[in-house]
């Protein structure tokens, strides 16, 4: 295995000039994976922004029509290669193969979407009205990009990250994290066959070290960060005390989820367990805090513990295609997750369902209803990133508004209700960058995603997503001087 795909004059794997790598175990069964991942050096990613550098003039001025068909060709090799590449990421990190393969096979949207843009990004002109100088404002490429991304949607991040900022004409630095590295090192042959030109992609692998050094890298105009809201804030800290590099950060959450007494029970139940457990409850947007109206709280109550119990019955080998839930990411994250557990149990915190390990081997944790933690709870306002759920009681809509928006974070919530007027009332009064009515939150391609508070700024996805790679330049022509020459 290989540090880093460091584009020079033709694509190719090269060495870390470091020595160091990276072991990766499989989190099923604790089996070694591999123990020979390159880990980059500053020379190595030094190499990869050069590279990038190199490329982006050509790059940028290659026809929209060229960039899309590039962009294109590689959305279809990863439906292509998705078994393969969804294999990597269930033996580093557990993903059920199914769940895996689905989340490469989701990104070829984006890539698509954002290829559609190639080539059509308008500008503006007003006239001259009155001040004699007619003005133009062009939307042009900042430059080399780098994206670092978290381990639990390597392909959805890679896709938000990379496909905007090289539709609109950008050359990019990646960094998968170092607890699934696997898949996107496998981009290197794809990158070729798609057909895009050396340096316009390069990737490099290692932890957060490999992070600071795209984060602080004088010759990076942007940085988009996936992962921990204290990781965050060392990019951005990094970031100012470099060049002031453009930012956007996407970090933790501690999502709610209303559920009000008019809801179909059955939707929010399925919504509130097998959605939520989807990825072992490690995706940021999770609503993992369950806000439950006291009329249909004892009924809710009785069938999520069902639910849950139903779910660890499904969690086991993540390589098998009926297997529904797999482990946590790795060893440090499943003893995470049973630290906030132990800490419940130490506060007296009633545990509905689960609350243990599962089996004896790997890092799988019973998927574990809270039930009514104390607001001051770290179980309750922590993000816990594993299969945990916290549910409590609420009487009135306005208590609901208040217990949801009593956190730090703000980037996912849930409304279940049959009185869609209210459903839209509360959604406008929830802190969040995303809001699902009768579903858990869903990101497509088409909407922008991303948090407020301390869940991070920016946006990824959508039009939106595409706009944090482009710069505004306005130009003012002096109409009356134009004239007379």
């Amino acid at each position: 295995m290989y540090s880093c795909i460091c584009a020079l004059t033709t694509e190719q794997y090269v060495d870390s000039s470091s020595g160091e790598s990276l072991a990766i175990y499989n989190p099923n069964d604790d089996t070694l994976v591999s123990d020979k991942v390159q880990v980059a050096a500053e020379a190595d990613v030094d190499q990869a922004v050069a590279a990038a550098k190199a490329a982006f003039p050509a790059w940028s001025a290659t026809p929209g029509l060229q960039r899309a068909a590039v962009m294109l060709r590689f959305a279809d090799l990863l439906e292509t290669n998705a078994a393969k590449l969804g294999k990597l990421e269930t033996i580093c990190m557990g993903q059920p193969i199914t769940v895996a393969t689905g989340f490469v096979k989701g990104p070829a949207a984006i890539w698509r979407y954002y290829a559609g843009f190639a080539g059509k990004i308008a500008g503006e002109s007003y006239p001259p009205d009155g001040d004699g100088s007619y003005k133009i404002v062009a939307y042009e490429p900042l430059g080399v990009c780098a994206g670092i991304a978290a381990w639990n949607a390597t392909h959805t991040l890679a896709a938000w990250k990379m496909a905007p900022a090289l539709a609109a004409g950008n050359t990019f630095v990646f960094k998968s994290s170092e607890k699934s590295p696997l898949g996107a090192a496998a981009y290197g042959d794809l990158i070729k066959e798609a057909g895009f030109p050396p340096g316009v992609i390069n990737i490099v692998t290692g932890a957060g070290p490999v992070g600071a050094m795209l984060a602080s890298h004088m010759d990076i105009a942007k940085i988009a960060f996936t992962g921990s809201e204290a990781g965050g804030r060392a990019v951005q800290v990094a970031a100012a005390r470099s060049n002031l590099k453009h930012v956007s950060l996407e970090l933790g959450g501690k999502s709610p989820a209303l559920i009000f007494d008019d809801a179909d029970l059955e939707n929010a139940l399925l919504h509130s367990s097998d959605s939520f457990l989807r990825n072992s409850g490690q995706i940021c947007f999770a609503s993992s805090r369950v806000l439950v109206q006291e009329g249909i709280a004892p009924e809710f109550i009785a069938g999520i513990k069902t639910f849950f119990e139903n779910a660890a019955k499904k969690m086991g080998d993540p390589s098998l295609p009926e297997t529904a839930f797999g482990p946590l990411a790795d060893k440090k994250q499943f003893e995470r997750v049973m630290s906030f557990l132990e800490a419940g149990k130490a506060e007296g915190i009633q545990i509905l369902a689960g609350g243990e390990r599962l089996g004896d081997k790997g890092a799988f944790v019973q998927p574990t209803v809270l039930l009514n933690p104390d607001l001051k709870s770290r179980v309750y306002t922590d993000e816990i990133f594993g299969p945990v759920i916290s549910v409590k009681t609420f009487q009135t809509e306005e208590e609901a508004i208040r217990l949801a928006n009593d956190t730090t974070y703000g980037l996912g919530s849930s409304i279940f209700t049959s009185d869609i007027p209210r459903a839209l009332r509360v959604a406008s009064k929830i802190e969040a960058g995303a809001v699902g009515i009768n579903q858990a939150f869903k990101t497509s391609p088409q909407v922008p995603f991303g948090g407020v508070k301390q869940s991070g700024y920016g946006r990824e996805s959508g039009y939106e997503g595409l706009r944090g790679y482009l710069h505004a330049k306005t130009i003012s022509i002096n109409m009356e001087v134009s004239k007379k020459s």
